[in-house]
C-alpha cells in the first residue's frame, strides 16, 4: 500500500482521537498534517490535549503497524490527495458540530474494486429505521433498485431494515452500492450481514473512518451518517421514528446543502412519525419513487415525474435544480459559478455540471468572469 507523507501524517493523527473530532478540524486550518504531527513530536504545540502529546513518538509505529494488519484484511487507506477520494467530504470542514462530531474524515479505510470517487459522483443515500416494516421494506427496495438502474449510486450503512434493502435493491439490478460502516471496514456487523458485506466488498466498496478492528458503538454510527451525508447528492429516509439515526444522516444532509427527501408512510404508522415531521418542518421533499428522486436530484435527461402533465415551455421541462440555477441569473446580468451556487445553496461542481448542461441547450452563456442566460427559456414554447 503506497501513501504519501501527508497522507501518513493523516493515517497518524487518527490515532489520536476518535473521527469528527472538532479539535482536529481546528488544528489542520493553519497547518499540514506533516506541520501538525512534527509539532506535536517536538512538543511545541501546547493547544493539544497532554496525551496526544506523550503518544505522539508512537505514532510512525503504531501507523505502520496498522497498515500492515490491514493489508492482511484486503484494506486499503487513503485521503484527500487520492484521485479516488470524494470530493463532497470536504464540504463537512465548513458545517457545525451534530452531537459533537463535524469535519471531513482525516482518511477512509476502503475495501473493494471500485472507484469510490466515481461512484459518488452519481449518488444518493438511502437510509431509515432499522425496525422497518414490510411497506418501509418494498419501498426501499425499489427506489433502490430504479436509481440503480438510472446509473445512480445507492449509498447506506448495512444495517438492519431500511438499509439493507436498499443495499440489495441495488444489487438485484446488478449495479454497484456503497456500505459505509460504523466499525472498521473489516468488521461484520450486524453479524447477520456477513455475506451481504463481503459481496459488497468483492462487486463494490465498503468504507469507514474507523482504525481496522474497531466495534460498532452508538456515537460512531452518528458521526458515521454525516460520512453518509456528505459523499452523496441528496438523501432520502425510509421510514423513522421521532427519535431516529436515519433522521441525524437527513439532519447532516440539510446542513450540507444537499438534495433532503422523505418518503411518506401510513399516517398511523409510529415507523414514519419523524419522517413525517420532517416533512412538515419543509426539512425534506416528498418523494415516492424513483423518477421523483431523480427530478429532485436534477439529473438532467431524467424522466419528468408526472409526465401526464403536458409542460408548456423549456422551463417546465427542466429538472428542479437546473431551473433554480436559471432563476439565480437574472437577465442581462454576468454571475460566477461560485455566486450561483451561494445563492441556490449547491456545491460549485454541480453548479458547474448543470451549467455546462444547460449551456448544451443554449439557454446559458460562458462569458469571461461567469455565466448569462442566453435566452429566456421560460418563453420557449414546445413545438
Amino acid at each position: 500500500m503506497r501513501i504519501d507523507k501527508e497522507g501518513f501524517a493523516r493515517l497518524q493523527l487518527s490515532l489520536l482521537a476518535e473521527p469528527g473530532d472538532p479539535r482536529l478540524v481546528r488544528l489542520l486550518e493553519d497547518s499540514t498534517a506533516e506541520e501538525l504531527v512534527a509539532a506535536l513530536t517536538s512538543g511545541h504545540r501546547k493547544d493539544v490535549p497532554p496525551n496526544w502529546t506523550a503518544r505522539a513518538h508512537t505514532l510512525v509505529g503504531q501507523a505502520a503497524l496498522v497498515l500492515e494488519r490491514a493489508a492482511g484484511r484486503g484494506l486499503r487507506w487513503i485521503s484527500v490527495a487520492d484521485k479516488t477520494w470524494p470530493a463532497g467530504l470536504g464540504d463537512l470542514d465548513h458545517v457545525e458540530p451534530i452531537n459533537g462530531a463535524t469535519g471531513a474524515p482525516l482518511g477512509l479505510w476502503i475495501r473493494g474494486p471500485a472507484d469510490l470517487a466515481e461512484l459518488c459522483n452519481h449518488s444518493v443515500a438511502i437510509v431509515g429505521a432499522r425496525d422497518a416494516t414490510t411497506y418501509g421494506c418494498d419501498v426501499a427496495s425499489d427506489l433502490a433498485a430504479d436509481l440503480a438502474d438510472n446509473g445512480i449510486t445507492v449509498v447506506s450503512g448495512a444495517a438492519f431494515g431500511i438499509d439493507v434493502c436498499a443495499h440489495r435493491g441495488a444489487i438485484s439490478m446488478g449495479k454497484p452500492t456503497v456500505a459505509v460502516l460504523a466499525g472498521g471496514a473489516d468488521v461484520h456487523y450486524p453479524r447477520a450481514h456477513t455475506s451481504l458485506i463481503e459481496r459488497i466488498a468483492t462487486d463494490s466498496m465498503v468504507v469507514s473512518e474507523q482504525l481496522p478492528g474497531q466495534a460498532p458503538i452508538k456515537s460512531r454510527f452518528l458521526s458515521r451518517n454525516r460520512l453518509i451525508a456528505a459523499m452523496t447528492g441528496g438523501t432520502v429516509v425510509v421510514e423513522a421514528a421521532r427519535r431516529s439515526g436515519a433522521l441525524n444522516t437527513l439532519n447532516w444532509a440539510d446542513q450540507l446543502g444537499r438534495v433532503t427527501m422523505g418518503v411518506p408512510g401510513p399516517v398511523t404508522s409510529h415507523a414514519s412519525v419523524g419522517v413525517h415531521q420532517a416533512l412538515r418542518s419543509g426539512k425534506a421533499i416528498v418523494v415516492t419513487n424513483g423518477r421523483e428522486v431523480l427530478e429532485a436530484l436534477g439529473v438532467l435527461g431524467a424522466i419528468d415525474a408526472t409526465p401526464d402533465r403536458a409542460p408548456e415551455s423549456a422551463y417546465d421541462r427542466l429538472p428542479g435544480l437546473a431551473r433554480r440555477i436559471i432563476d439565480a441569473l437574472p437577465w442581462g446580468v454576468v454571475r460566477s459559478a461560485a455566486e450561483i451556487g451561494a445563492e441556490v445553496g449547491m456545491p460549485i461542481s454541480d453548479v458547474d455540471d448543470h451549467l455546462a448542461s444547460l449551456e448544451r441547450i443554449r439557454l446559458v452563456n460562458r462569458e469571461a468572469c461567469g455565466w448569462s442566460l442566453q435566452r429566456r427559456a421560460d418563453l420557449l414554447r414546445e413545438g
